[in-house]
């Protein structure tokens, strides 16, 4: 059997698996909760192993490889921050967000301010990102299979698309559940196995290290560009601090059980993206060693599914690339039906869900999702795969961060500021991506900061709010002080009567 084949044969196998846990997934989802987040019923472990496959997506799996190679040691920011978002929404998010007993964001903006403006403007950004965070995994699904199988780009995007909405409008968050936490574990062997071989190889090769590569220069940090230590630490501000905005990530915690079980899937999360995350390192030094000719293609996007060939020979090679092949695309069908559930989730309460009932609405709302990402992915110009992504985390850290961060945090943010914030960080961070998107090349410190915005952004958008909701105090919502007592007490305080009851 070839190689295109046999990864072809890989890939058909792990979406007849997703669509099957889909299909079975159905028989569990009957409700609107079930479909939007699993009647609040996932336990610590499924749901860490479920939103670590859900947020490895094709930045982590494709792209994160392809930095280290084309970067070096100044690229291992973008796991790094990818990681340690999950630290900072450990500490200040996730207890409280599961407390707000919200579906989604735009619930949660509602709640705490007792705005309807709050809620659709929510609601617009939770779309805003989704798309531009499902833009990049419907590429990655398109360039892995053109590197596969040399089919047009476009035959990978249309494949993931019609799997993530079969997959979503089958079961919903209760489906992708399931099919999310399979998903780490093949992405986490699919990228290990071979890896212990190639490390094998490598040793037996003497150890070699990347030189005598012609004019290519290897030694290029960030930090030696122009401008390079504004654009390190807007890349840490935006990673470290956009995760807790991201849509699909947020409305992960609204499944678990209670606040300490938010906690303590978060915990789990950590260690698991902590054991992935050493992989695609490994790639990328292995790809400098052995594929470094990919820079001057701008193939470095591919450095994980070329990398058997380079380094083996005979059937071998067909297998691993196959079983790469399997996790890359099972990385782009959990992160698309994590996005397509969040996006779905709020078209269909604040738009579909004012025509139709919930389940029904659901389901529209996500076709409509999934379709419009579809045209956009393939009319598109071509960024990067992790480029692409962290945007998408830029936009969040300079929206959502800022609404979580005062909105749990302080009692004096009114419906007012949490508006002028959330408007200063989406039209600053929209507007510095539109310019990326659109290929709009400036030089100078106008280039460094529309290239990576967080670090102006995310502070205009603090500053904002904060200000605002200063000067309109005397509109802070009526119940206030019983909102900030339900996101900071345990479950089992019963707020209302006053009494501690150690059985809820």
């Amino acid at each position: 059997m070839s190689t295109s084949a046999a990864s072809l044969t890989a890939i058909v196998l792990v979406s007849i698996v997703t669509l099957a846990i889909g299909t079975w997934g159905m028989r569990l989802a009957r409700t609107t909760g079930d479909f939007m987040v699993a009647s609040r019923s996932v336990k610590p472990v499924v749901n860490a192993a479920a939103i670590s496959g859900e947020y490895l997506s094709a930045a982590s799996f494709l792209g994160a490889a392809g930095l280290i190679l084309a970067h070096g040691a100044s690229a291992l920011w973008y796991p790094v921050g990818w990681t340690a978002g999950y630290l900072v929404l450990l500490v200040l998010v996730a207890a409280p967000l599961r407390r707000s007993g919200a579906y989604t964001l735009a619930d949660f903006a509602e709640f705490r301010f007792e705005s309807i403006a709050s809620r659709r403007l929510a609601s617009a950004l939770v779309v805003l990102i989704g798309i531009l965070y499902l833009i990049p995994q419907f590429r990655g699904a398109g360039i892995t299979v053109r590197t596969l199988t040399g089919a047009p780009t476009w035959v990978g995007v249309v494949i993931v698309a019609i799997v993530v909405l079969a997959n979503v409008l089958a079961g919903g968050m209760r489906s992708i559940t399931i099919s999310q936490a399979f998903q780490y574990w093949l992405k986490l062997m699919a990228l290990l196995v071979p890896a212990t071989i190639f490390l094998v190889m490598w040793n037996s090769d003497g150890r070699p290290v990347a030189d005598g590569l012609g004019d290519i220069d290897w030694v290029h940090p960030i930090v030696a560009q122009p401008h390079g230590l504004y654009l390190t630490y807007s890349l840490i501000l935006a990673t470290f601090l956009g995760t807790m905005g991201l849509p699909h990530v947020a409305v992960r915690f609204y499944t678990n059980t209670d606040g300490r079980a938010a906690r303590r899937t978060t915990l789990g999360v950590l260690v698991l993206l902590g054991c992935f995350y050493l992989l695609p390192s490994l790639y990328g030094f292995l790809g400098r060693v052995y594929a470094g000719d990919l820079i001057a293609t701008s193939g470095t996007d591919s450095v994980v599914l070329q990398l058997p060939a380079r380094i083996l020979t005979g059937p071998v090679v067909d297998i691993l690339t196959a079983l790469l092949a399997a996790g890359a695309f099972a990385a782009f069908l959990s992160t698309s039906s994590g996005i397509a559930v969040s996006v779905a989730g709020v078209l269909s309460q604040d738009v579909i869900g004012r025509r139709l009932p919930g389940v029904p609405a659901f389901r529209v709302a996500a076709a409509a999702a999934v379709t419009l990402t579809l045209i956009l992915t393939i009319s598109s110009i071509g960024l990067p795969v992790a480029k692409s992504v962290e945007l998408a985390f830029a936009v969040a850290a300079s929206t959502f961060f800022p609404l979580l961060l005062l909105g749990i945090w302080w009692k004096g943010v009114t419906s007012s500021g949490a508006i002028a914030g959330m408007l200063t960080g989406g039209l600053l961070s929209t507007g510095a991506v539109l310019t990326t998107l659109l290929g709009i090349d400036l030089s100078g410190w106008p280039g460094a900061i529309i290239s990576q915005p967080a670090a102006c952004t995310v502070p205009a958008a603090l500053i904002v709010m904060f200000a605002v909701s200063v000067a309109t105090r005397r509109r802070r919502p009526a119940g206030v002080l019983q909102m900030m007592v339900r996101l900071h007490l345990p479950e089992h305080v019963d707020v209302d009567r006053g009494t501690f009851d150690p059985e809820r």
